[in-house]
């Protein structure tokens, strides 16, 4: 992928979707998140006309604090899973990332979980609301094993959508940016509603 990827969503938006584009423009991804569905569903397309499905997420149960999300491609061989942390996530978002074999390989947290607290503060305030967008930037960091920096994803100022860059780190290898991907759009999803 040509890093740094822009995911951006439209706020008012009845079922959540999210375009993404390479660094030139080039759409790479659009993410249609089911309405109505006991358990999370969200569909990965290669275009934003939904004509090829490149991968399918699903959560393992209805709406849990702890589900998990598993990954599989449109042939439907699995390629890994994220999982919230429950009771931590409450306070600072924190994911575990795994593998298709089941084996933890990253993590995904938080950077400042002051910022999301004010970002959301003020995006609850009539008329300052609409600014909130442009002053606070909630940022998540993903590391693998080794705690070394694999990507960062960025809130970046927006009216009237969500956006957020996605920055490669030095840690990220071809072979998971299809996971690193997949996770961070399920964690955009989930957590938007937080701020």
């Amino acid at each position: 992928m040509n890093f740094p990827l822009t995911l951006s969503f439209k706020i008012l938006a009845l079922a959540s979707q999210i375009n993404v584009q390479d660094a030139a423009g080039t759409t790479v991804a659009h993410v249609k998140q089911k309405l109505l569905k006991l358990r999370e569903e969200i569909e990965v397309f290669s275009d934003k006309e939904q004509t090829r499905l490149l991968y399918s997420v699903k959560a393992d149960r209805v709406i849990d604090f702890s589900a998990r999300y598993n990954f599989k491609s449109a042939s439907g061989s699995a390629l890994g899973s994220v999982k919230r942390q429950g009771m931590r996530s409450l306070w600072r978002a924190h994911y575990d990332v795994f593998d298709a074999a089941d084996n933890p390989v990253m993590t995904i947290k938080e950077e400042n979980v002051w910022v999301r607290v004010w970002d959301s503060f003020f995006g609850e305030l009539p008329v300052i609301g609409m600014l909130s967008g442009y002053l606070f930037h909630p940022a998540y960091l993903v590391t693998n094993g080794q705690g070394q920096l694999v990507a960062r994803l960025v809130k970046q100022p927006a009216f009237f959508e969500g956006k957020f860059k996605l920055d490669s780190g030095p840690a990220l290898t071809e072979a998971d940016e299809p996971l690193v991907l997949l996770s961070l759009l399920t964690m955009t999803l989930l957590e938007r509603s937080r701020g």
